[in-house]
This record gives C-alpha cells, sequence and structure tokens, in this order.
C-alpha cells in the first residue's frame, strides 16, 4: 500500500460525515447546534491540503477527495447562513415576552 491510498482513506473518512451534516442542517432548519467557527477551520483545513498537494506537485486522485469535502463544507456553511436566517425570523422580538404576551 502507497502513502495516497492512506491519505485517500483519512480524507473520505473525515468526508463521510458532511453529507449528513449537509441533510441535517437542510432538514432542520436552524443553526442551533452549528459552529460556524468549526466549518470555517475545517474549510480552511482543506485549502491548506488542497495547497499542500499543488505545492509539493503531488496531484494524484486523492485531490479530488479534498476538493469534494471542500464542496461539502462550503455547502454546510451556506446551510448556516440560511437556517440562521430562518431562526432570526422565528425568533420573537427582543423584549418580546411569551408570558407577558398571553395576558
Amino acid at each position: 500500500m502507497n502513502a495516497s491510498l492512506f491519505e485517500a482513506m483519512m480524507v473520505v473518512s473525515f468526508g463521510i460525515s458532511w453529507p449528513m451534516s449537509i441533510i441535517r442542517s437542510y432538514k432542520g432548519r436552524t443553526a442551533k447546534g452549528k459552529s460556524p467557527l468549526f466549518l470555517f477551520f475545517i474549510f480552511f483545513g482543506y485549502i491548506c491540503g488542497i495547497a499542500a498537494k499543488l505545492i509539493a506537485n503531488s496531484i494524484n486522485y486523492v485531490l479530488i477527495f479534498y476538493i469534494l469535502n471542500l464542496i461539502m463544507v462550503a455547502v454546510d456553511i451556506i446551510l448556516y447562513f440560511r437556517n440562521r436566517a430562518i431562526d432570526r425570523k422565528n425568533s420573537p422580538p427582543a423584549g418580546h415576552d411569551a408570558h407577558t404576551a398571553a395576558k
């Protein structure tokens, strides 16, 4: 086995969770429980991985997995901001108390 195969297995292992996260974000329609900072760090990490492959001129099939993961993280980031807007739209106005509104 060569190093590229192990690198591919690592990137694929990381990437398996992104489709599940995207589906959860899309269906859940809430940003609660998501960390944009975490998502941006992961996004940055994949950019660094891609840059390392390009700089080292070690372009092979593994690069495809880096790019796919980068795209999935980007989709999750977009969904985070969509869901945050939904959360804001669905939250009561500032200073509004559900108990006093019922009286």
